[in-house]
């Protein structure tokens, strides 16, 4: 198991926080994903670390901007 959190910017309700959710847990191997709107932390469990691009890429499809990769 990998557990990692990213920063994500521009979340401010939660709607915002369920469409990240929503992309990032799309993701292959991705077992779940706590958003806390507080911090823009956003902390994802997978079966194995995933590429930093596709969650670059999942957040960025939600419509809001990864700040860590």
């Amino acid at each position: 198991m990998s557990e990692v959190t990213y920063t994500v910017t521009g979340m401010t309700c939660g709607r915002c926080a369920d469409a990240v959710t929503q992309e990032v847990a799309a993701l292959p191997g991705v077992q779940q994903v706590q958003v806390d709107l507080a911090s823009g932390g956003v902390t994802v469990t997978s079966d194995a670390p995933l590429p930093s691009e596709d969650v670059w890429a999942a957040v960025t499809d939600a419509g809001y901007d990864l700040v860590t990769r």
